[in-house]
């Protein structure tokens, strides 16, 4: 029963971690619609930031923002210089993207080296609460609740402000914003910038327990993008459902049947796929 429960909440967390990572890559791709191929990119840039900021005696949350603040400058910088050149050139954007994650990849091999790197958890949320008999790491559990409360924020922004609507109508139909005054290009370099830093800001959040590492964008990507699939491009609520729905996949598939694990994994996104192109939570693109 212990084992269960902390397998749970082990899901639940990685979960949390995933929603971080791919709320603002399902934005990405159902607004612009491309998959951006380096989101896992940021992910591992932000923790290595985050990582050389926390081996300087900064404090952790600090070194959190600070990593998120500057993906949203590269992503800007990206998103304004690079793609934006590309507009309705949806290979050509894909490639880039993917070229530039193997530039990022081997600047931080060359920066950082190949060695692994594991912070340690803020001094605030070391340590477990016993509940039941049970022991659950308190980081874990804080991850979970931090991925809530940024759920429900991001449901504020979208759902209840101006910049939420002009989000919401971009998605649905960009020509028809354009036609009502919205500019979309800004649009999409503020969502684009919105997802590099939650990117970052996940990757420094699952460094204490996952280490960051070379290749921690190639094995975090995958998942974001099962995510994306599963709950459908452009929903926030889906990107929520669908990480949750995989954190838990992916920790009992591992511990129960290891040898399938992948299969147990990627056998919903093929599902959805054959299913409900659309996703669980997504809409039919008109």
């Amino acid at each position: 029963m212990a084992v269960w429960s902390l397998l749970a909440v082990n899901s639940l967390s990685l979960g949390g971690l995933l929603f971080l990572l791919s709320a603002g890559f399902s934005l990405i791709f159902g607004l612009m619609r491309i998959p951006n191929l380096m989101h896992g990119s940021f992910f591992m840039l932000g923790a290595y930031l985050g990582a050389s900021l926390l081996q300087r005696g900064y404090n952790f949350w600090f070194a959190a923002l600070a990593a998120s603040a500057a993906m949203v400058v590269i992503g800007g910088l990206v998103e304004r210089l690079l793609l934006r050149r590309l507009a309705g050139q949806e290979l050509a954007q894909v490639l880039l993207t993917l070229g530039l994650s193997f530039v990022i990849a081997d600047l931080c091999l060359m920066i950082w080296t190949g060695d692994p790197i594991q912070p340690a958890t803020p001094a605030q949320l070391g340590g477990g609460v016993r509940t039941l008999g049970m022991f659950f790491p308190i980081y874990r559990l804080a991850i979970i609740g931090i991925a809530v409360a940024i759920a429900l924020g991001l449901w504020v922004l979208i759902d209840w402000t101006r910049l939420g609507a002009m989000i919401r109508a971009g998605v649905d139909d960009a020509p028809m914003a354009r036609v009502m005054g919205i500019q979309v290009s800004r649009l999409f370099t503020a969502v684009f910038c919105i997802g590099a830093a939650l990117a970052a800001f996940a990757g420094v959040m699952g460094s204490p327990f996952l280490s960051v590492y070379p290749g921690l964008d190639a094995d975090m990507l995958p998942l974001a993008l099962i995510v994306v699939i599963l709950g459908g491009a452009g929903s926030l609520l889906g990107a929520l459902v669908g990480s949750f729905i995989i954190g838990l996949l992916y920790n009992f598939g591992q511990a129960m049947f290891p040898d399938l694990a992948y299969v147990i994994l990627f056998l919903p996104m093929v599902l959805v796929l054959i299913l409900r192109p659309q996703g669980l939570l997504g809409r039919v693109q008109t």
